[in-house]
């Protein structure tokens, strides 16, 4: 190829998959054991995630397990666009991709359920919605959801007996919320943010709407950068943790009255109003780390703006009649829209995780009710474990002493502690 001449997009993804898998020892290790057996042999996997290098990894892991597998997005606005064309060259894998539109997603998601999936890997329960909207969901053997916002949606669907598989909550167990949330929301979401402003962090004020377990690694790693942290909660428990941790923690307007930096991770809507937008200090700058672009009321802004317009790329400047409010990558999961998400050594033991459980719930799903169930402990053990192995790292286990004492109701009393005898006898 000609010096400066360009590469072929699916080219591209390509060695960007490849770069990511290098950074995914697990899954690695895991992608070896599934192509060993027979376990996602004959099942048809349908995959709804964000389309990055590191989907693209796991997806080409269950497909060398033997899935047939249909990739859809979970966010048709956060798609590499390099990693879909390489995908779409792999045996055994379809993606597909609506236009970057509510109605177009929708024909995509309904495309992928009319093909009747026998397991599903989804992100914010979009296809789990569509499935069961569609009156395929009785094929499914079992799913597993990665988002707390999926995990809530699914719960109530089953408190009202209408779930129709079952499926496992990967984003409740430990591994998930120390490496996805804390550690890369955390890192990610002010990756997004300093490459869209090149902000200095040191010294700002930056506000966290939301303190579960992203808020909480965006507010830890904002303030390891030097940012005095503030902290909007409606969980008392959870403020007071904040608190606990060291930042300062008080209701939403107070906070968009002092902070430079506003971010929002809460799963809901209209997290930033009118009301807020009215407080906010001129300049401040507004980030959304939610899985939807709902958390700030963008409409409100515009209608409140007498002039608007774009002053770097994804930064958006909005007059407010001798105040400017900037809005980074239109109130889209900024992570995503600004930048790479979560670097390729967190994805590592999730989308692992993932890949694990799809397996197991081919297994057993079909003896387990309709309803949301926690990860067996022993996958969370097994991915550390293989985790820990990856980084040459090695840990002491347990004695048979040491477990029955600690499994047992009985005393025991060890021979070196037995009392001494009474000096009068």
């Amino acid at each position: 190829m000609a010096r400066g001449a360009s590469r072929p997009s699916s080219a591209v993804g390509h060695d960007a998959i490849a770069w990511a898998e290098r950074q995914m020892p697990v899954l690695r290790r895991v992608a070896g054991r599934l192509a060993d057996g027979e376990r996602l042999a004959q099942q048809r996997v349908g995959v709804c995630l964000h389309v990055t290098a590191e989907t693209g990894a796991l997806v080409r892991a269950l497909a060398r397990g033997g899935a047939d597998v249909d990739l859809v997005p979970s966010n048709p606005l956060s798609v590499h666009a390099e990693v879909a064309a390489a995908l779409a060259d792999e045996p055994r894998i379809t993606v597909h991709l609506g236009t970057p539109t509510p109605v177009g997603h929708e024909r995509a998601l309904a495309a992928v359920a009319q093909l009747g999936p026998s397991l599903v890997i989804d992100d914010g329960a979009d296809l789990a919605r569509v499935l069961h909207s569609a009156g395929t969901a009785d094929a499914v053997i079992g799913g597993t959801e990665g988002t707390t916002t999926g995990v809530l949606r699914l719960r109530s669907l089953a408190e009202q007996r209408s779930l129709e598989y079952p499926v496992l909550a990967v984003n409740d167990t430990p591994i998930r919320h120390l490496f996805d949330n804390r550690l890369g929301t955390g890192q990610s979401v002010l990756d997004g943010l300093i490459r869209t402003t090149n902000l200095l962090l040191a010294g700002s004020r930056v506000a966290v709407f939301g303190y579960g377990a992203c808020g909480r690694g965006i507010a830890l790693r904002a303030h390891g950068l030097g940012a005095t942290t503030i902290v909007c909660e409606v969980d008392p428990v959870r403020a007071l943790e904040a608190r606990m941790d060291g930042h300062d923690v008080m209701p939403g307007l107070d906070a968009a009255a002092r902070a430079d930096v506003v971010i929002t991770a809460t799963g809901a809507i209209d997290v930033l109003g009118a009301n807020h937008f009215a407080a906010l200090r001129d300049g401040a700058i507004l980030a959304n780390a939610g899985h939807f672009d709902v958390e700030i009321d963008t409409a409100a802004l515009a209608q409140a703006a007498s002039d608007r317009r774009t002053i770097r790329p994804l930064v958006e400047e909005f007059d407010l009649g001798g105040r400017s409010i900037v809005l980074l990558a239109g109130g889209r999961v900024i992570n995503l829209a600004a930048a790479d998400g979560h670097p390729a050594g967190v994805m590592d033991l999730l989308f692992a995780g993932q890949a694990v459980a799809a397996a197991w719930l081919a297994e057993h799903g079909s003896t387990l009710a309709h309803r949301v169930h926690p990860v067996p402990d022993a996958i969370d053990a097994d991915l550390a474990r293989l985790a820990l192995e990856a980084q040459g790292v090695r840990i002491d286990e347990l004695t048979g002493p040491q477990r029955s004492y600690l499994t047992s109701w009985a005393p025991v009393v060890h021979e070196s502690h037995t009392p001494p005898a009474s000096a009068d006898r």
